[in-house]
């Protein structure tokens, strides 16, 4: 996840080491595990992968657990402690991930394949902004696989703390398209807290 203020880059920092655990208690990485093998097309693993705002890389995670490890797999994210996470979690798996602390925007990477972003536009100041961010990180024809968070009374909760966005489908759909991505799936979560508080997108860069 990403913030822009150096107040919730400490806050992610202390969060970490719980962090992980948590997004496997709450069903999470599970969710993603069920999103990314939903009838999709076959992906080759010689491709780099970018999991933006990847927190400890529970999406990552997920995505060699389906997929395999692709060629390259770069974690993105402003908090150190959580990238540190991530890239034991990701050694576990057999995978050396290039780490890249930095918010999206503020680096320039090697074009990817495929991009993963969980909860993290919602946390952006601008989430259109950041949606193109993703398409220009992209190579023409790249995938954008995207969760955000729904309205939902449990997200209700969740804004207490991280003071996040909620999009209603037709709302975060338009955006995606307005970025330049054509949508190509939307996934529900069936079950668990995932099921209350995610939206699954799949989408295409136009060009």
């Amino acid at each position: 996840m990403v913030n822009t203020t150096a107040r919730a880059k400490r806050r992610y920092d202390l969060a970490a080491p719980r962090w992980g655990d948590k997004m496997r208690t709450l069903g999470y990485y599970e969710g993603y595990l069920g999103f990314l093998s939903s009838p999709q097309r076959y992906t080759d693993r010689n491709m780099h992968v970018v999991d933006v705002g990847a927190g400890t890389a529970s999406f990552a995670e997920a995505w060699v657990a389906i997929k395999g490890p692709p060629r390259e797999l770069t974690l993105l994210e402003p908090s150190r402690p959580m990238l540190e996470r991530g890239q034991a979690a990701l050694r576990a798996r057999g995978v050396e991930p290039k780490l890249v602390q930095a918010l999206l925007g503020e680096t320039d990477l090697k074009p990817a394949d495929e991009v993963l972003a969980a909860h993290v536009i919602e946390h952006c100041a601008d989430p259109l902004t950041a949606l193109r961010q993703i398409h220009d990180l992209l190579r023409p024809g790249g995938r954008l696989h995207l969760v955000v968070s729904k309205p939902h009374w449990c997200n209700a909760i969740i804004w207490l703390q991280w003071r996040h966005r909620t999009f209603r489908k037709e709302e975060i759909l338009a955006l995606v398209s307005k970025a330049g991505f054509g949508v190509e799936q939307v996934y529900s979560f069936p079950s668990g807290p995932p099921s209350r508080t995610s939206c699954g997108i799949v989408a295409i860069r136009k060009g």
